[in-house]
């Protein structure tokens, strides 16, 4: 009764908060109950009834696999550190695992099978950012998490990042025109985000979370100054709940062919504000 009490809770005040901010600073015009809101709900309630347990039991089952590591030397060091030391380490350290593990899942033809159902969506907001499949979650939050429950950061700082980390997650994908400013290049945006699922771009650009310094370094950035015009991934698919968690299982089709990271070399698309001149391009080959 009480994980449906919070669940119910937890959608309420996402709702309270993003419904009004996406009626008066919407990135599209769209409606409330738009195409495929039914199983983005769906996905709402399954992560927070079925799947968030099983991710955090794997995550402690590590992080006891850790202890029996000759690390006791490292840890007692990163123990000593100030408070906000460990905090800005853990902050950047997962920022840049989390770039790489979101990366990976696009170029590696395993780990793209469970990420494109994140990016069948083909309209975000809030609710859309829950479309995730639970190994897709269980993989991004291992990569995210385990370095720094190696190196003995607290448990609690780490939790508590990876739920603002979360949150900010819901922010990213929603349905707003709400910028940071002239923070944009230290902390992203919804329409960074947004880009990152353009129907030809998604496998390129924008694979940072909370800070676009790795798209800025690694030369995936991409800020065209407006938001994408269409979402999605280039095949015709099931967008139902139960097909989306079992096609990537089971293997087999549900849709038409689809390569769906696309060889490319795109340059880095920055705002008027800045220009690195020498920035790298994307040179990765993805293959189906």
């Amino acid at each position: 009764m009480d994980s449906v009490l919070s669940g119910a809770l937890a959608l309420a005040l996402l709702a309270l908060i993003y419904l009004p901010l996406e009626r008066l600073f919407p990135a599209h015009e769209q409606a409330i109950r738009r195409k495929e809101w039914g199983t983005d709900l769906l996905f709402f309630l399954g992560q927070h009834f079925l799947w968030t347990a099983p991710v955090v039991l794997a995550l402690v089952a590590v992080g006891r696999w850790t202890n029996e590591l000759p690390l006791a030397g490292v840890r007692q060091s990163v123990g000593a550190w100030p408070l906000w030391l460990q905090i800005l380490t853990v902050v950047v350290l997962c920022d840049v695992c989390i770039y790489w593990a979101h990366r990976w899942s696009h170029s590696s033809p395993f780990l793209w099978r469970f990420h494109r159902v994140h990016h069948t969506a083909e309209r975000l907001d809030f609710l859309a950012a829950y479309r995730e499949h639970p190994f897709d979650n269980l993989f991004t939050r291992t990569v995210e998490n385990l370095p720094a429950i190696l190196l003995g950061f607290p448990l609690e700082l780490i939790a508590g990042f990876a739920l603002f980390r979360g949150l900010w997650a819901v922010y990213i994908h929603s349905n707003t025109s709400l910028d940071p400013g002239p923070l944009r290049y230290l902390l992203g945006s919804p329409r960074l985000h947004h880009w990152h699922h353009d129907v030809g771009l998604h496998s390129r650009i924008n694979f940072a979370n909370l800070s676009p310094l790795m798209d800025l370094v690694f030369g995936t950035y991409h800020d065209p100054g407006h938001m994408p015009g269409r979402y999605g991934v280039h095949a015709r698919i099931r967008h139902g709940y139960l097909a989306q968690l079992v096609e990537p299982i089971l293997g087999f089709r549900m849709q038409t062919p689809e390569r769906s990271p696309v060889p490319a070399r795109i340059p880095v698309v920055l705002s008027d504000e800045l220009r690195l001149p020498d920035m790298a391009v994307v040179q990765d080959a993805y293959e189906e």
